[in-house]
């Protein structure tokens, strides 16, 4: 398997994720079972979901917030988060409320901008947003071997929300089995492996405040493509269906398509949230 992970960046689109696919349920398969309490999680179906993303008030304020953000040019081909999906994290937070926000997965720091925005309309409300890097290494500036101008760190000091966001670099995990706080939303964008994903999420939900909500990004439903011509990313779809299989009390709700656009011509986004089953 190991020879198909390597090979795979020169296949064919459908054979690569074919390649990619097959690795990651060969390493699912080898990762030990493990305990998966999904009793933190909301009790909410997808009707209450597009709500939110059909408010009309979050529709008035979204112009400016988006006019603001775009002076910060952060980059569209860094393999982050897609400027449709940025919208829709900014309504999720707005809409739901979470004072305590955790992100797995800062990167460029695409997504962690709307959510802070959100958090700062909201009047109140703390991020903590984890990478395995340093995303604010000032002698590496790993934000310009992307395409962005700012760092992460720098963009929350423009928007005022330089205190209200901690930036924490570590392995998803290592810090989930270890933080001492619980959190109201948690937004998994970090490694996609089915493995990790097996692991993450029963982790994420040790942190979960009661009713809170988890989000999933690059959820691909039964594995299949989203867009004509793009990458499947199986590794969080196989994850949480093994966790199900294995008995967790869990359901995961595709966002499907938004209202405006995500990418590639479409309007399909690979969000996800994970809610509690009745």
């Amino acid at each position: 398997m190991t020879v198909i992970g390597r090979l795979a960046g020169a296949l064919p689109l459908p054979a690569r994720n074919l390649a990619i696919r097959l690795r990651d349920q060969w390493r699912l398969a080898r990762t030990p079972a493990g305990a998966c309490d999904a009793t933190p999680l909301a009790r909410i179906d997808l009707a209450r979901v597009r709500q939110v993303l059909a408010d009309p008030a979050l529709d008035a304020e979204w112009p400016a917030v988006a006019a603001e953000l775009e002076r910060f040019a952060i980059t569209t081909s860094a393999g982050g988060v897609n400027p449709g999906d940025r919208r829709a994290l900014y309504y999720l937070i707005r809409g739901f409320r979470p004072a305590r926000v955790l992100e797995v997965g800062t990167h460029i720091g695409a997504s962690t901008v709307h959510i802070a925005a959100a958090l700062r309309a909201n009047a109140g409300g703390a991020l903590t947003t984890v990478d395995i890097t340093d995303v604010n290494d000032p002698a590496t500036r790993p934000w310009e071997h992307y395409g962005s101008r700012l760092a992460p760190a720098e963009m929350m000091s423009r928007m005022g929300m330089g205190g209200a966001v901690r930036f924490v670099t570590s392995p998803s995990i290592a810090f989930l089995e270890t933080a001492p706080e619980r959190f109201d939303l948690i937004f998994l964008d970090g490694d996609h492996s089915a493995a990790t994903v097996y692991r993450e999420l029963p982790a994420a939900l040790r942190r979960l405040a009661p009713g809170g909500l988890i989000l999933l990004h690059d959820y691909f439903p039964d594995g299949c493509p989203l867009w004509t011509g793009d990458a499947v990313i199986a590794g969080p779809w196989l994850g949480v269906e093994r966790l199900r299989q294995e008995g967790a009390r869990l359901q995961v709700l595709p966002l499907g398509e938004l209202r405006w656009p995500t990418k590639l011509g479409r309007s399909v986004t690979s969000l996800a949230v994970v809610v509690g089953t009745p």
